[in-house]
């Protein structure tokens, strides 16, 4: 009778768990967004480290670095101002909810500097990435909402940084804008003797020196 019972039991939470993995609530948890980095044409940066902290107030490290995504069109054109293509690669921050700030270091290669920065994402962002993943792009509309959102976090000289999130249509908009301070330990945080990641190249240098940094335009 008790193993009766127990089968019972079991087939009831069973189906709870059933049920509830069919709810909206739990269907959201299966979408996720991504964080990327960006900087203008030809002002080169290498990113140390960066880290997020959600909504629930959860601290995740280490959610990416390296390369930033830009570029160096030689089109004859002051094209450093400004911050060109938005774009970047997928990494997904496992676990997160929506952010509610997120950090990085960086070594800005042209000048040569190494900045931090937390900055702070407001809601209006968040109410993007929602409507992201769950809601069609009006243009085309009997395509379903997206399973990713995505955040673009630019980084610029003189401590510039910038954080884009892309919308229902994937158009990139600018939410937060912040000024970083300079690390006062250097590149690696110390351990790397003041190097930095790697030389700025020939085509930023040639840039540079026709038209120099265009501090201001980011």
């Amino acid at each position: 009778m008790r193993l009766l019972g127990l089968l019972v039991g079991l087939l009831l939470v069973s189906g709870c768990q059933a049920k509830n993995l069919a709810t909206p609530e739990t269907e959201l948890t299966r979408k996720w967004w991504s964080l990327s980095f960006n900087e203008p044409y030809y002002m080169k940066a290498w990113v140390e480290d960066s880290a997020v902290e959600d909504v629930n107030g959860k601290l995740f490290r280490r959610t990416g670095g390296g390369t930033a995504a830009g570029g160096e069109p030689e089109n004859g054109t002051e094209s450093a101002r400004g911050w060109g293509e938005i774009t970047g690669g997928i990494r997904e921050v496992v676990g997160a909810d929506l952010p509610k700030r997120i950090f990085v270091r960086w070594q800005s290669i042209v000048e040569p500097q190494t900045y931090r920065a937390w900055v702070d994402i407001p809601e209006q962002a968040r109410q993007i990435m929602r409507a992201t993943l769950n809601e069609p792009c009006p243009s085309t509309p009997d395509e379903p909402a997206g399973n990713v959102a995505l955040v673009y976090v630019g980084v610029a000289p003189r401590g510039v940084v910038q954080v884009w999130v892309a919308d229902k249509c994937m158009k990139a908009i600018k939410v937060a804008r912040a000024q970083a301070e300079i690390e006062p330990l250097g590149p690696d945080q110390g351990k790397s003797q003041g190097q930095y990641a790697y030389p700025v190249s020939e085509n930023a240098k040639r840039y540079i020196e026709k038209y120099g940094i265009p501090y201001g335009s980011w």
